[in-house]
């Protein structure tokens, strides 16, 4: 999956009013993590993360993620990314073309 430069933008500003749901503490990214984080990017689609780590090692947990998931990295933040993965059976969220 592949987004253009618009849905970013519009994904982006949607996640703006969103508060992280899950956070990626010392140990990393756990399986029970990275499950917290399958359900959480199935029930609303696009989510935030918080990554309390060395930038180092949260750049490389921010691409585990995009591996883990298959969601797309729609930007990042300091210690905050944020994260879109459409559901295919129930879809919440429409983008623009």
């Amino acid at each position: 999956m592949s987004l253009s430069n618009s849905q970013k933008r519009y994904l982006r500003g949607l996640g703006h009013r969103l508060k992280p749901v899950v956070t990626v503490a010392d140990k990393g990214l756990t399986e029970t993590v990275a499950a917290e984080i399958e359900t959480a990017l199935d029930r609303h689609e696009l989510i935030k993360i918080k990554l309390r780590q060395p930038r180092e090692r949260r750049t490389d947990a921010m691409r585990r993620i995009v591996e883990l998931t298959g969601a797309e990295l729609v930007h990042s933040i300091g210690q905050v990314a944020c994260y879109y993965r459409p559901n295919p059976k129930q879809p919440k969220i429409a983008l623009p073309r």
